[in-house]
């Protein structure tokens, strides 16, 4: 008997050893079937059936299965489940429990139980929960797929729905952290100079509540300006083993929402007791630096303060007095440093055009709403002088502030940015090799040589190229230690100038104190701090994307029932089809390859070159400026749909 098994055991072994087999991750459909796409950027087609066995993101191994020319896989080993914590929607039919995950790639019904202690009455159908996969049909012992819902994320008719999903979604926080009832200042062992009656002024948007930057510029009799940056000082109420503390370094970032910011630090401080409010004498911690008539560096000197900001300006008021426009005036002690400020960011933009990098960057979109959230206008924020202004002074603020730390002591808190990873680096220079621009390998990984490369490219005005090399191209992280920003062309860059609303500029702060206090500073950020920050700032990027597709959908859904025409941006080309942006409210929308033609076969897609072609004929590449007609709006996913204008 023992020999029998052990004969079977050997022959299914063979079976096995001998059936093609491929690796890779499950992409699903809204039609049922599927996609196992493999590392190497191969597809293979999951049937219907074989779809029930997996779910969207989850790593296999399949069997390859041919049948004639038609090649498709049946999952056989589960070696990464993709779904585990999730966001879902319920559905309660006839006393049965069931989840719908909030995901455009899985449309399962899956069964479900109610946490313990977890009110089942309290969940109704149609709302909205967050759920665990507690049970695979790959895994040993499991027959089917199994969730538990641990939290009611919103009932179904909670109009904060799109905020409280999103936040749930990511696993942030939904409010702002409790305040205590008293925040006195600690005494911190620093002096502090008396700068209140210096005219600091504020520039920020006419809604914002938390100032954390005050400025104060004069002109230096030989020639430059001399620039005061008083910075809100959180640290002088918060110290690092304050329970307020603590909940900023998870938070570690303000989530700045449409309609609503889920701040870092309790309100409290954040909007009244740190905000640099007008006629508000504050604790700040302080930079005063030269700038020279040719818009470099010079001398810089950081100290602790207390100030007042003597006017609270916004930015239209500032833009449209600089260039003539309308009837507001600033105060006369004001107005001066308003033109001298003019004159220094200029100065700073040509020497950083020259010997760093400048970006034109895009406009921001600001959402107008009621107090129900419904959308009344979204309404375009060109950046404009006083956006520049502003721009330029805190960039040589956190100039000077990488400097000093890198300097006084070794480390600090640094967005570190390198144009492309090491990784990618050969496939970029192959890239580019093809556009006839040659540079080696090991060149795009020096600053020097990337900011010449971003010059001759910034000169060829090409949108494709700009668009398709960013393929290549790598994300800021935070770091410990020094390291260059490719994106700004900087040898280093540490922020230091917004601590209301970053932990790391929390860091920076108590690290410049020691050095004012000759103390020694403690030791550097652990990489769990860093990797949080980096972690934490992505995801909050992610739900603000996420909210603002959402209104997307909810404003543009008359236009797309009217088929609406916008200018639009490729921004992106896949095998499907391509994505775009309208330029006139920063909405995302997808083209499918249907709707550039009736007969899809004569769409080609060149998803990795960023070119469409129908017809044998180019018609589209990454960059491009095209007019769409909107013709959906779907909710259930938060997506919207186009076509090619006539």
């Amino acid at each position: 008997m023992l020999q029998n098994n052990s004969m079977l055991a050997q022959l299914k072994q063979q079976i096995r050893d001998t059936t093609p087999r491929v690796e890779g991750v499950i992409k699903g459909t809204d039609r049922g079937f599927g996609f196992l796409e493999t590392d190497d950027g191969e597809s293979y087609f999951v049937p219907p059936p074989a779809m029930k066995q997996a779910i969207h993101g989850d790593r296999i191994e399949a069997v390859i299965h041919e049948n004639g020319d038609k090649v498709s896989v049946a999952p056989e080993t589960l070696i990464e489940q993709g779904l585990d914590r999730f966001v879902a929607r319920v559905q309660k039919r006839e006393g049965r429990l069931a989840v719908v995950p909030d995901h455009p790639s899985i449309r399962n019904v899956i069964k479900a139980r109610i946490k313990r202690g977890l009110d089942e009455d309290s969940i109704a159908d149609g709302d909205w929960v967050v759920a665990r996969l507690v049970r695979h049909p790959m895994k040993k012992d499991d027959r089917s797929f199994f969730a538990q819902i641990d939290e009611l994320v919103a009932k179904s008719d909670n109009p904060a729905v799109p905020w409280r999903v999103t936040l749930a979604r990511h696993a942030l926080e939904q409010e702002c952290p409790d305040a205590g009832s008293e925040w006195p200042l600690h005494e911190e062992g620093l002096e502090r100079e008396d700068i209140t009656a210096m005219p600091f002024f504020t520039i920020d948007s006419a809604s914002t509540r938390d100032m954390d930057d005050a400025l104060h510029v004069t002109e230096r009799e030989d020639g430059g300006w001399r620039m005061s940056v008083a910075i809100a000082d959180p640290t002088a109420y918060v110290d690092e083993e304050h329970a307020a503390d603590k909940e900023a370094r998870v938070r570690a970032f303000t989530v700045y929402l449409p309609g609503q910011n889920v701040t870092m630090l309790p309100e409290q401080l954040a909007d009244d007791l740190c905000s640099l409010l007008e006629g508000q004498a504050r604790p700040v911690l302080a930079c005063t630096l030269d700038v020279n008539a040719d818009g470099s560096l010079g001398d810089y000197r950081f100290f602790a303060a207390n100030a007042m900001s003597h006017a609270r300006l916004s930015y239209d008021n500032v833009s449209n007095w600089i260039d003539g426009e309308g009837d507001w005036a600033p105060a006369d002690d004001i107005a001066p440093q308003l033109t001298a400020l003019r004159e220094l960011t200029e100065a700073r933009t040509r020497w950083r055009e020259e010997h760093a990098l400048v970006f034109s960057g895009s406009p921001d979109y600001e959402f107008e709403l009621d107090e129900a959230g419904n959308v009344l206008g979204i309404h375009v924020e060109e950046r404009r002088i006083a956006n520049r202004m502003i721009e330029e002074s805190m960039i040589a603020a956190n100039a000077c502030c990488a400097d000093y730390l890198a300097t006084h002591v070794g480390h600090g808190i640094f967005n570190v940015h390198r144009a492309f990873e090491p990784e990618k680096a050969e496939d970029a220079q192959a890239f580019l090799a093809e556009q006839d621009i040659n540079v080696d390998t090991e060149a795009l990984l020096e600053l020097p040589r990337y900011k010449e490369l971003k010059r001759e490219l910034e000169g060829r005005e090409d949108a494709w190229l700009d668009v398709r090399l960013r393929r290549f191209q790598g994300f800021t992280r935070m770091s410990a230690l020094p390291g260059p920003h490719f994106g700004l062309g900087l040898a280093a860059y540490a922020t230091w100038t917004s601590p209301i609303r970053k932990y790391g500029d929390m860091v920076n702060h108590r690290l410049i104190k020691h050095v004012l206090k000759g103390e020694q500073a403690p030791a550097e950020a652990s990489e769990a701090l860093t990797d949080q920050l980096t972690e934490r700032r992505r995801l909050n990027r992610m739900a603000e994307r996420d909210v603002k597709d959402w209104l997307y959908v909810r404003y543009l859904t008359p236009d797309a029932e009217a088929q609406t025409t916008f200018d639009a941006e490729i921004i992106a080309v896949n095998r499907g089809g391509m994505r775009v942006r309208l330029t006139d409210n920063g909405a995302t929308a997808f083209v499918p390859a249907p709707l550039m033609h009736s007969d899809r076969r004569k769409v080609v897609i060149d998803d990795k070159e960023g070119r469409i072609q129908i017809e044998d004929v180019e018609r589209y590449k990454l960059g491009d400026s095209v007019r769409v007609d909107l013709v959906e709006a779907r909710e259930e996913t938060r997506s919207l749909v186009a076509r090619p204008a006539e």
